[in-house]
């Protein structure tokens, strides 16, 4: 089918974007800055901007089976001021009614999956909240119904819609876990407020996997509870942080500090949800990360068994190269063809869905068709700088794999080699990185202090996208390449 996605740009859409199109659906996004979107979803995405006339939007959503709303700022992060308020409300509630209009005037698409939260039920203790609970009190319950509302002004129009009450999301490189993960790496995080308020949550993968059966799935319709079926209070979500990351956890963080730091904000972090994915269950949903400690094992690792880095074994990598120092390797097995896959990873354009967003990856110059000898030059923030990276194509062998080398960048020495093999369960890829760094003994260190766990982040970013693009077949041992 083909999605309309707004919101697409975001840490949810970005990985919702690559899971639909693993399943074949086309996807339009509708977009603020194209030039940004495009860097972030890669050249498989159509961009409609949310600055073009709205002929445009119901144009696109006319050619459209279904819309996926997540659009919405931040709720954490800033003092709830009356600007902030009216911000909030006008990116999820203005911006789905917008959208609702649309689609009547297109009389398409016929399903709209819309995104609302679990502050929908305000600050209830422990009680246990499904979907057929009612809202709760203050500005989050008011907020989430009237999203909701908006949505299900789409019903009149003959749309089934489905409203996601989303729980705290967990995945790599964004969201919460990247805000929660640098004290406690530190040894300076601790529980919020008493600790015994309930927090709902849920792995991104988990949340994709929804969204796409929601997309299907016409038993899907109403509210739907998009959280983890393992409910947690936030002091057991301290306690496996801190095992996930092998540190203490000693310092609480008071509600005092938090209200002043963000005012009415603060109660996002301090209202307590006990909610149940009622209807998921009921239905059989596979929860592939059911309990906390299984999902941040899985974001916390950074794949660290499947992402070897030590030392370079004793070649020239290319003619009048020194030799490196370090080497990277990692390896994946996915259920497609090799061409399919190699027709993705050979792309420049596909070069920023890769990286991660923090990276601020940015195509300054590339070729028009890549072969041996063409170069690619981007801006791309490594640490607290930006630095611009120029890269050559030394070998190009379709369907089979191409390595290109740092011309100019960070590293002393850059060879990169991308291999691709077909096996029976699809396609093995193998990344090679045989590096270098400059300063002698000084950049060893740094190397291992930041630059080795940088790249270990980078490639199980890196993997991820492949998880949600492809389908890894997980496990996959070294026998497959036989």
């Amino acid at each position: 089918m083909r999605v309309f996605v707004s919101g697409a740009t975001g840490f949810v859409g970005r990985a919702l974007v690559l899971r639909l199109r693993r399943d074949g659906h086309a996807v339009c996004a509708w977009v603020r800055d194209e030039a940004r979107a495009r860097s972030l979803l890669g050249a498989e995405v159509e961009l409609v901007s949310t600055q073009a006339p709205r002929e445009r939007l119901v144009g696109a959503l006319a050619g459209c089976d279904a819309v996926v709303n997540f659009a919405g700022e931040s709720v954490v992060g800033a003092r709830w001021t009356a600007a902030r308020k009216k911000a909030l409300v006008d990116s999820r509630v203005g911006v789905t009614e917008r959208l609702v209009d649309a689609m009547a005037a297109a009389e398409r698409p016929r399903t709209l999956v819309s995104a609302s939260a679990v502050g929908y039920y305000g600050d209830r203790g422990d009680e246990t909240l499904d979907e057929e609970s009612g809202a709760g009190e203050g500005f989050l319950a008011d907020l989430c119904r009237d999203w909701e509302e908006a949505a299900r002004r789409a019903e009149a129009l003959g749309v089934r819609v489905v409203r996601l009450r989303i729980g705290v999301v967990f995945g790599r490189e964004g969201g919460a876990l990247a805000k929660l993960l640098p004290p406690f790496r530190a040894g300076v995080g601790g529980r919020v407020g008493t600790g015994r308020q309930f927090a709902p949550w849920i792995h991104l993968h988990d949340l994709v996997e929804i969204l796409a059966a929601a997309l299907t799935d016409e038993r899907l319709a109403g509210a739907v509870n998009a959280v983890a079926p393992a409910a947690i209070t936030n002091a057991e979500l301290t306690r496996s942080l801190g095992r996930a990351v092998h540190r203490w956890t000693p310092f609480p963080v008071p509600p005092l500090a938090l209200r002043a730091a963000f005012g009415d904000g603060a109660s996002a972090l301090l209202h307590s949800q006990r909610v149940v994915p009622k209807r998921l269950l009921g239905l059989g949903f596979p929860f592939r990360y059911p309990t906390i400690d299984g999902a941040l094992g899985d974001l916390v690792s950074n794949d660290a068994g499947a992402i070897e880095i030590g030392p370079a074994e004793a070649r020239s990598v290319a003619p009048g190269m020194p030799r490196p120092r370090f080497e990277l390797r990692t390896e994946a097995v996915v259920q497609v063809p090799v061409d399919e896959v190699f027709a993705f990873f050979a792309a420049p354009s596909n070069l920023g869905v890769m990286t991660p967003p923090r990276m601020r990856f940015r195509i300054v110059e590339q070729p028009r068709e890549m072969s041996e000898g063409a170069e690619i030059e981007y801006r791309i923030r490594i640490g607290p700088l930006d630095r611009t990276w120029r890269t050559r194509i030394e070998r190009w062998h379709p369907g089979v794999g191409f390595a290109d080398s740092q011309l100019s960048g960070p590293y002393r020495i850059w060879w990169h080699e991308h291999g691709f093999r077909p096996v029976p369960e699809g396609t093995l890829m193998e990344d090679r990185v045989s590096y270098g760094v400059p300063l002698g003994l000084l950049g060893r260190l740094a190397n291992r202090l930041f630059l080795a766990p940088e790249l270990r982040r980078i490639f199980a970013y890196r993997r991820d996208v492949i998880r949600l693009r492809f389908g890894m077949v997980e496990g996959a041992r070294p026998e497959l390449r036989a």
